[in-house]
């Protein structure tokens, strides 16, 4: 009796000991976390809250006045138009071009390290560097794809950057260039984690080429498709330097996103309530999608279950 008290009173010294290593191994991590992001974040959100400004000392509080205002402003629902625009394009051109890279880089093609490893270059340059690279291929006078036009016999002097419509495609563009890479990576790992029984059940089944990755591969991958999908339109809501640097958000505002209003609304017209009260929307509709996500993982996990 008093061998099993001593050996359960050891156990839980023992557990404790791990807990308090658990912490001690966290802490660091945990301060950087709060000091960093969580309390920066908080107080930018409680901008939204005020009529703070940068041209002026402190800021009253006027509650959810600032927000009420900007839902009820055209000119806001119309940059919420424009982002979504952003997004959906980006993150599906993105999708599409790094699923087809993914999967024939998953086929026994020759040099494939080599591709692989030139598959990252566009995800490892900074985001300045893409935006003036595409700057200049839509780049009227000088650009590359002027030049091309006009070697083909055409006019060759389009203003891309300066029309409303073609604007916001060159945008994208330069979005899906930089982003799909890392997109075909994760796609990549997750057709690789396909167990060779899926495949010689395929080909039992008389399962080919694009019939077989549609309807045996393409299911079993259906979780890392997902994840991928909200990684990257979390990304492209919080994405600023691209539509900034090419356009500045121009031309009349057709390519202005949420991000580069929040940056117009803090740092141009100096207006600290409005940059917050965007947050605050900007926020709650990124956290949109995670409930979506959520609600699709949980409903994912109960047919597997069954």
């Amino acid at each position: 009796m008093t061998s099993s008290i001593a050996a359960a009173t050891k156990r839980g010294r023992g557990g404790s000991s791990q807990r308090r290593f658990a912490y001690l191994i966290a802490a660091p991590a945990m301060i950087l976390f709060l000091l960093v992001i969580a309390y920066p974040l908080v107080q930018a959100l409680a901008y939204g809250l005020t009529d703070a400004s940068l041209l002026t000392d402190g800021g009253e509080f006027i509650g959810l006045s600032g927000i009420a205002v900007l839902l009820s402003d055209p000119g806001f629902w119309r940059v919420v138009g424009q982002t979504l625009v952003f997004v959906a394009g980006a993150t599906g051109g993105s999708f599409v071009l790094a699923l087809a890279m993914a999967m024939a880089l998953n086929t026994r093609i020759r040099a494939v390290s080599v591709w692989r490893s030139a598959l990252l270059v566009p995800w490892l340059l900074p985001g300045v560097v893409v935006s003036f690279l595409w700057a200049w291929i839509f780049n009227t006078n000088y650009g590359l794809l002027n030049g091309v036009i006009a070697w083909f016999g055409g006019t060759g002097d389009i203003n891309w950057l300066d029309s409303q419509t073609f604007a916001m495609v060159a945008v994208i563009m330069a979005k899906v260039w930089t982003t799909f890479p890392w997109m075909a990576v994760l796609l990549l790992a997750a057709l690789q984690g396909v167990p060779e029984e899926v495949h010689d059940a395929a080909a039992v089944d008389g399962a080919k080429g694009w019939q077989k990755q549609w309807h045996v591969i393409l299911p079993q991958i259906k979780p890392a498709i997902a994840l991928t999908l909200l990684l990257e339109a979390i990304w492209g809501f919080q994405h600023f330097e691209i539509p900034y640097v090419m356009t500045g958000g121009g031309p009349v505002g057709s390519t202005t996103t949420l991000s580069v209003e929040l940056y117009q609304a803090a740092f141009e017209r100096f207006d600290l309530g409005e940059a917050g009260s965007i947050g605050i929307v900007w926020t709650a509709l990124m956290s949109l999608l995670v409930i979506c996500y959520l609600i699709y993982t949980s409903r994912q996990e109960r047919e597997a279950k069954r």
